[in-house]
């Protein structure tokens, strides 16, 4: 018996392709294909959404958005508990389908899928915390009082890297907050969201409060959306050349805009460092979703005196990986999303190459079918190639050697992004100092995870605007209203 066919419940693709999800009711459809990135193979089709679907699911959302900002925070909080509380339930399910249609290896889906869930739970607690303010003006003459609103209909655009988390992250704080959605998540990775609007059913939320739709012309859709004056907010992770255009549409309408875009990790590693400590970290931070990841290690910055060392041990762990079917349990390094994936991260170590740097361990694509690449760990690379300014996204540690803390700020600062950056060194005064010269919004230090719902996510520069996650993350789906208060 294959896997296919033992997979059942959530974890079935077939039952996340009966169509679009709208008003609190599947519309049948086809058009898209969903892909199983280890073999190539297709595992179903979703529906394609046009404009009019699109419209009509902000007509849907139009619908429910008064009864559901009305609704008492407690209700939200508890409907937002209990769907914490089943992805919980179902988190095999959700991480078996994740690692079907995205490819990462189950340990990692099973990671999502915790910390996706976790968002349901964070903001349930954040929805009954809502602040406000109420003070005297300084001349004396009035009183000051400061409400939130729910700032109305949010789009919600998600990549397929995190098929469940990046929903979560967005679909957490708008209901808390009070906004009804419509969530559009990548034609490569369907199949989670829709399996995520189900177990929302289950949960208790209203028809209209989440809408999901597909679709394999998302500039039109999308535009069509922003320009309806019932669309306030738009939520978009992805790539930055996208979040330039969405902006600029978005513009048209004065939507307001959270964006959280892309990245070029620095990891810095100093002489004082933990050797072992640093390449524990270093595997977290480069090969979660085998490298997938807005906030992987980029470009890897290590000490002259902990180089050559740094170098030997990286290589031996990353050679060490186990490559295969992300569904397979023993799989360690998942295929990458597409083939032009793959062909992506061959061009930028080819250049490397050929700029001088040598290969320690991969560095050149599988044939097996499917869209492998190896782990792969480069040293002597030029400062100036391609793949120090790109965002690689795959398995692929480049290594730099540094002398000062001067020339590692000068080189980690040079580059369009700010997402991440993390730093490993014995000394946290030197840490602390060298982080806040450092231009990213989050600062891993002797540590290479830095991801929790607890905490504000995203960038400086062209690495996004605003913050998801944490205290701060509902406001991006709130105004502040003021009243000037006589007595």
């Amino acid at each position: 018996m294959t896997f296919q066919t033992r997979i059942s419940g959530y974890a079935d693709p077939a039952l996340h392709a009966e169509g679009l999800y709208i008003g609190g009711k599947w519309q049948k459809g086809s058009g898209i294909a969903v892909t199983d990135p280890s073999t190539g193979n297709r595992l179903t089709e979703v529906a394609d959404a046009s404009v009019e679907d699109a419209i009509r699911a902000v007509a849907a959302a139009e619908t429910a958005a008064a009864g559901w900002r009305d609704t008492p925070a407690r209700q939200r909080s508890e409907i937002l508990r209990r769907w914490f509380q089943l992805m919980t339930q179902h988190a095999e399910d959700l991480a078996t389908l994740i690692a079907l249609e995205n490819g990462k290896a189950l340990s990692d889906a099973r990671g999502e899928v915790t910390y996706a869930a976790e968002f349901f739970r964070w903001y349930a607690e954040e929805a009954t915390r809502i602040p406000g303010e109420y003070r005297h003006t300084p001349s004396g003459s009035h009183h000051i009082l400061v409400d939130h609103e729910p700032i109305g209909i949010a789009v919600l655009i998600t990549p397929w890297n995190f098929p469940a988390a990046m929903a979560t992250r967005k679909i957490g704080p708008a209901l808390a907050a009070g906004c009804t959605v419509i969530l559009k998540p990548a034609s490569e990775t369907p199949l989670t969201a829709y399996a995520m609007a189900r177990l929302g059913e289950e949960a208790g939320v209203p028809a209209g409060v989440v809408n999901v739709l597909t679709t394999s012309r998302p500039a039109e859709v999308t535009n069509a959306m922003l320009a309806d004056p019932r669309v306030r907010k738009l939520s978009f992770t992805g790539s930055t050349g996208v979040g330039r255009t969405l902006l600029a549409e978005a513009a048209k309408s004065v939507v307001s805009c959270s964006m959280e875009l892309g990245g070029n990790a620095p990891f810095v590693v100093f002489d004082d460092a933990d050797l072992e400590a640093a390449i524990d970290g270093a595997m977290v931070a480069k090969m979660r979703n085998a490298g997938e990841a807005c906030t992987a290690a980029n470009r890897f910055y290590v000490q002259s005196g902990i180089h050559d060392a740094f170098v030997a041990c990286l290589t031996a762990r990353m050679a060490a990986l186990k490559i295969g079917p992300g569904y397979e349990p023993s799989t360690q390094c998942g295929p990458m999303i597409t083939q032009n994936a793959v062909r992506k991260i061959d061009r930028l170590v080819s250049d490397a190459v050929a700029g001088g740097a040598r290969a320690t361990t991969g560095g050149k694509p599988l044939s097996e079918n499917g869209y492998f690449y190896p782990p792969t760990v480069l040293e002597n690379v030029p400062v100036d190639a391609a793949i120090a300014r790109e965002e690689i996204f795959g398995p692929v540690a480049p290594i730099y050697k540094f002398d000062s803390e001067e020339e590692v700020i000068r080189l980690a600062n040079d580059t369009e992004y700010g997402l991440a950056a993390y730093i490993y060194s014995g000394d946290l005064k030197r840490a602390m100092k060298v982080g806040k010269r450092l231009e990213a919004g989050m600062l891993g230090i002797n540590r290479g995870l830095m991801s929790d719902p607890a905490a504000p996510f995203g960038g400086v520069k062209q690495s996004g605007l605003g913050r998801e996650g944490g205290v701060t993350g509902i406001l991006e789906f709130m105004e502040a209203k003021y009243y000037a208060v006589d007595y």
